[in-house]
């Protein structure tokens, strides 16, 4: 079992603090979901685990298995097992979807354990299947070009081939049609086992009825305020974050 524990983690952009103290610690074999309103430190937690250089941590640590991981650059976390579907993919023109997986794989493997071309095209074709993704997408430069809900598709079909042991899900609900959303469920679902945890960041319970998570945490004015299970996100679907915000003496105001 592995651990990914954030502790009283303060981190600021350009001089504004955005997240104030968040606790809150995972293990693979969780699902846990962050929900809270725009502007809240979502986003904000999930580049600061995966170590984006623009965020800058004033205070606390983050600790994969025990170990503080604040100094190591992206690719070491990378190659330690997180991942980051990230809300908005970058396109990378000039590299194929399968040239930039199989490069990934095989980053985080020994030089005699690489993946070989017919294992990796093998395991590709599963994945895409999965999916419902064409099979010429993995012939396409690396996001170039695709929808919004292809990209989506494109981030959980790394996911499964990278598996990776803790992967931060920022908004990959977001734009998705009810469709769209079922695929990608489909795919978080075929993660979730002992060796797997996921992180996933959403506004909405439309998500959580498709992957139910087996924590829920509520973040508001940069910390986490609330923490339960599935059914806290159902409560929060009720009330809105004013009934919540109300019951612990929060200032919010409805954007």
């Amino acid at each position: 079992m592995s651990t990914l524990e954030i502790k009283n983690l303060h981190v600021r952009i350009e001089e504004k603090e955005i997240l104030k103290g968040v606790n809150l610690t995972m293990k693979t074999g969780e699902i846990h979901a962050i929900m809270g309103p725009n502007g809240t430190g979502k986003s904000t937690l999930s580049a600061a685990i995966m170590g984006n250089p623009s965020y800058e941590i004033t205070e606390g640590e983050i600790l994969l298995d025990g170990e503080n991981i604040l100094e190591w650059e992206v690719d070491e976390r990378a190659r330690a097992g997180l991942f980051l579907a990230m809300q908005y993919p970058s396109e990378i023109p000039g590299i194929t979807n399968a040239e930039f997986m199989r490069a990934a794989i095989n980053s985080r493997r020994s030089e005699d354990e690489k993946i070989s071309v017919m294992d990796f095209i093998e395991k590709l074709d599963e994945k895409m299947e999965l999916l419902n993704m064409p099979e010429e997408m993995a012939e396409r430069y690396l996001n170039e070009g695709f929808s919004g809900g292809e990209k989506k598709r494109n981030e959980i079909l790394q996911l499964l081939m990278l598996e990776p042991t803790f992967a931060i899900l920022d908004e990959i609900d977001s734009g998705l049609d009810i469709d769209a959303l079922k695929v990608v469920s489909k795919g978080v679902n075929a993660m979730r086992g002992e060796s797997f945890g996921a992180m996933i960041i959403t506004h909405y319970q439309r998500l959580l009825n498709y992957i139910t998570p087996d924590v829920v945490h509520i973040m508001m004015e940069g910390k986490v305020v609330m923490t339960g299970d599935a059914e806290l996100a159902k409560r929060l679907e009720k009330e809105g974050y004013r009934g919540i915000s109300r019951e612990l003496g929060i200032d919010y105001e409805e954007e």
